[in-house]
């Protein structure tokens, strides 16, 4: 799930030509844009969708679900740009940053729609013709390029890609509700609530009075009841959904808890 990344890249992702989901924390902010297709980036509970045209802007530690979508037979394509913290103080050193920065700015549209950011990005196909990845001569050019032109059209961007705080604890019994169907190691949620996790489990037993393996997983049966049983949904489509890595998993799980098998419920 976790992508390493150490130095800056512009490439051009892969074609998607079917329906493809995936979970993701990213190191680094990352800007996308979309050439074809659909994208969908989901917060916890927050949901945001994007199409051919829009620029999308990833923040770093984040956790997101991603699902991309080709649409009226043009396959997903997109740009990605991976923007190392070296390039962006060198950006923002002498530049006005908004401080209005709050934790639900980046769950919104911080980057708008730019004809100037889509000449920029359609410039790239030329490179991407001769290979999917540029060079690395070119890469802190190109990510200059990018900045200054996503600072002209949207000055909202600059709270998120200009501040470089380290994360802090936060609110832990917040985060764990809107984010308990991410199937994440207790590890990941102790690193993305400011914790370590020793920390972490015991802030947790503190707040919901029982261990976090055993509160995730009333959570996600609980949750997955729900849509099998209210909104219809196959079991295929729920398990990974709401935070089990596999089907046979969640099929044993659901039946200890509820008796009877998912495939049944009514």
């Amino acid at each position: 799930m976790d992508t390493k990344v150490t130095a800056g890249r512009v490439f051009l992702s892969g074609t998607v030509e079917k329906d493809y989901t995936w979970e993701h924390i990213s190191p680094q902010h990352i800007i996308v844009f979309i050439y074809s297709g659909e994208m969908t980036l989901s917060y916890g509970k927050s949901t945001l969708d994007f199409v051919t045209g829009d620029t999308v802007l990833v923040p770093k530690n984040q956790l997101i679900r991603v699902f991309k979508k080709p649409v009226d037979g043009e396959p997903f394509k997109a740009v990605s740009m991976f923007l190392p913290e070296e390039e962006l103080r060198k950006f923002y050193q002498n530049r006005m940053v908004l401080e209005n920065l709050d934790e639900g700015m980046a769950k919104q549209r911080p980057i708008k729609s730019h004809p100037l950011l889509a000449s920029f990005f359609s410039s790239l196909f030329s490179y991407f013709d001769m290979q999917n990845e540029l060079p690395d001569s070119l890469v802190p050019i190109k990510i200059q390029e990018a900045l200054t032109i996503i600072d002209e059209v949207d000055k909202r961007a600059s709270a998120i890609l200009g501040t470089f705080s380290e994360i802090g604890k936060i609110d832990l019994e917040k985060y764990m509700e809107e984010h308990f169907m991410y199937n994440l190691p207790l590890e990941r949620f102790a690193f993305l609530t400011g914790r370590s996790l020793t920390t972490f489990k015991s802030d947790f037993k503190k707040t919901f009075k029982t261990t976090p393996g055993k509160w995730l997983t009333e959570k996600r049966l609980n949750l997955a009841h729900h849509k099998l049983a209210s909104e219809k949904q196959k079991a295929t489509d729920v398990y990974h959904s709401v935070g089990f890595e596999n089907l046979s998993h969640f099929s044993f799980a659901f039946k200890k808890a509820f008796g009877v098998s998912p495939r049944n419920i009514n």
